[in-house]
């Protein structure tokens, strides 16, 4: 079960870079959210996805999930919550101010003429 994860954070993690060096900026916040989703599923497949009882340590407990990965996908999720909307009112007061979502027209720089 891991091997296939590990193909899906693969997948998951080229989809959104595709997505973060596009020109649109809507496509970019996708993309970096798709990214944090990705590594959330990286570091929970790495806790290793097994069956076992609640991690409170008892003298006829012997298997447990180790609880350490949890708690760091749950900080993690609550970051990626906060950053995706910023970026999100950020895109929203660009596109408000300068009338487009493309990079490239946000740059200021006039369009050679190659």
């Amino acid at each position: 079960m891991e091997i296939l994860m590990i193909f899906v954070c693969g997948i998951l993690t080229s989809i959104s870079v595709y997505l973060i060096l596009s020109k649109s900026l809507i496509r970019i916040v996708i993309g970096t959210t798709l990214l944090s989703h990705a590594a959330n599923l990286f570091l929970i497949t790495m806790g290793s996805l097994r069956d076992g009882a609640v991690p409170i340590y008892d003298k006829h407990t012997s298997d447990y999930v180790d609880p350490i990965p949890q708690a760091l996908i749950l900080t993690a999720i609550v970051i990626s919550f906060a950053v995706t909307a910023f970026f999100l009112v950020l895109a929203f007061r660009s596109y408000k101010e300068l009338g487009t979502d493309n990079v490239e027209k946000m740059k200021g720089v006039p369009q050679d003429d190659d």
